[in-house]
């Protein structure tokens, strides 16, 4: 953990909704005038995804049926923590782009599935941002956790993490059901050693969990919508929360424990405004005064 130069990650598995965290994130950096550096976890993944269909095939053929995305040999994650190691003392490291879609494709003119060159960081930030699957990886020789100053886990529970793959491969990728059950299955014992043990070490989990029928995934039509759902948001060390305040500004939150909330699906952008808004700021004015 660095006084200087601030880490921020947010760890969650496929499907969690990193993205629109981000988003959340962004808003509060603006508002507040902090300068950031944003890491994308995809940009750690060892092979593009040409290279990592063909990998998968040759794990496959030697026996190895669950190489995935998910697992330390898919990723550079001893690379993903010397840049957290690098930031943390000199504010400086490197990162690249994975190009997920159309609109990356024609904004960095590579096609899909490709990575751009390493770049540096920009200069002079206040705070780093990272978003992957990786954000608080302990084990294999690696503590990745060990440098960020503010863990978060964002992750929807598994049926629902499920349904929203499920949704996202068929609709944007053209897989067939059957193409993205097999995807899960291999993914699945990475998924219980690399990906279920960061969400213990994290400070705040963000947890959705939908209010409808998720029984069986496989058929769900649609995926349940953010009305549909409560999220649990849990604190690993609750000192210093003021529950009263959140449970008097988000309305139909209650307290479940000690150390968690539970609030309406809708309300999720509203209550990490203002449970990160101070948790940031906090790290910030340590920086400035350290500097």
């Amino acid at each position: 953990m660095s006084i200087r130069h601030p880490i921020i990650s947010v760890t969650g598995s496929s499907g969690s909704g990193t993205t629109s965290v981000r988003t959340t994130f962004e808003q509060i950096f603006r508002r507040e005038k902090i300068k950031a550096a944003f890491i994308e976890g995809d940009a750690f993944h060892r092979f593009d995804r040409e290279g990592m269909r063909r990998h998968a095939e040759e794990e496959q053929q030697a026996g190895n049926h669950h190489f995935s995305h998910f697992g330390h040999d898919g990723n550079l994650l001893e690379e993903l923590e010397e840049v957290f190691r690098s930031y943390s003392e000199t504010g400086a490291g490197k990162t690249r782009h994975y190009v997920h879609d159309l609109a990356a494709s024609q904004q960095f003119g590579l096609p899909m599935g490709a990575f751009t060159d390493w770049e540096d960081l920009p200069s002079a930030t206040d705070i780093l941002f990272y978003e992957g699957l990786h954000g608080a990886v302990i084990g294999d020789g690696l503590n990745i956790a060990q440098y960020a100053d503010l863990k978060i886990g964002v992750v929807p529970v598994i049926n629902l993490e499920w349904i929203q793959k499920i949704h996202r491969d068929k609709n944007d990728r053209g897989y067939s059901t059957d193409d993205v059950t097999k995807t899960i299955l291999r993914r699945m014992p990475d998924y219980v050693k690399y990906i279920c043990p960061q969400f213990t070490s994290t400070d705040v989990n963000f947890q959705r969990i939908p209010t409808v029928d998720t029984s069986n995934p496989f058929i769900a039509r649609t995926i349940p919508s953010a009305e549909e759902s409560m999220v649990v948001i849990r604190f690993r060390d609750p000192h210093g929360i003021d529950f009263p305040y959140l449970l008097s500004m988000i309305s139909w939150s209650f307290m479940s424990r000690a150390n968690s909330i539970v609030i309406p699906g809708g309300k999720l952008d509203l209550a990490m405004q203002l449970i990160l808004t101070p948790m940031i700021l906090n790290l910030v004015e340590r920086r400035r005064h350290a500097a």
